[in-house]
C-alpha cells in the first residue's frame, strides 16, 4: 500500500454516497485531495455526505496542488482532474483516482498509476475486504456511478463473480 494517493471528485463522491469510503485506506494511507476537488465538493454545501466525509474524516487531506503542466492542461480536463494528476505527476509512484476516461487515458501517457472507483471495489474484494463486489458495486451504481452491464460483468468475472 502506498503512503498518500490522491483523488478526484466522482470517486470521492460515489464512494461516499455509497458508504463505502472506508475502502479507500486499501490504496493508501492519506488520500489527498486537491484544491480544485475540495472547492467542487464543498460547492454542494454542509448536509452533502462527501462533503461531510471531507470534513470528518482525517486520512482525506485538502491539498495545495501544484500547477498542471502544458501537456496536462492540454487534455482540456477539468480542474480537478488536471489537479489530481499534476499532483501524481509531481510525486512519481504516486496513483491518481480518477473515473473519467480522458484523464485515464492521460494518466497512462505520463505513466502515473491510475485506479477508479471500480478498481477500488474489486481490490477491496480481491483482498477479502468485502465479500462478494457484485452487491457494493449495485449500491454505488444505484447512488450514481455509471457502468455499463458488459463493464461491471466483465469486472465481476475478474474476481470470481
Amino acid at each position: 500500500m502506498a503512503e498518500a494517493a490522491v483523488i478526484n471528485a466522482s470517486p470521492l463522491i460515489f464512494l461516499s454516497r455509497g458508504r463505502c469510503l472506508h475502502l479507500l485506506r486499501l490504496v493508501a494511507d492519506v488520500i489527498l485531495v486537491p484544491e480544485p476537488v475540495v472547492v467542487e465538493i464543498r460547492a454542494k454545501g454542509d448536509v452533502d455526505p462527501t462533503a461531510q466525509g471531507l470534513a470528518s474524516t482525517p486520512w482525506l487531506r485538502e491539498s495545495l496542488g501544484v500547477p498542471a503542466p502544458p501537456l496536462i492542461a492540454s487534455w482540456g480536463l477539468g480542474a480537478g482532474e488536471s489537479a489530481v494528476l499534476a499532483l501524481a505527476q509531481a510525486h512519481p509512484g504516486m496513483e491518481a483516482i480518477i473515473d473519467d476516461l480522458a484523464g485515464r487515458r492521460c494518466a497512462a501517457l505520463l505513466g502515473i498509476p491510475v485506479r477508479g472507483t471500480l478498481g477500488i471495489v474489486l481490490t477491496a474484494k480481491q483482498r477479502g475486504v468485502i465479500p462478494a463486489a457484485r452487491p457494493v458495486l449495485e449500491q454505488l451504481i444505484e447512488s450514481g456511478l455509471y457502468l455499463s452491464r458488459q463493464v461491471l460483468n466483465t469486472a465481476l468475472q475478474r474476481v470470481g463473480e
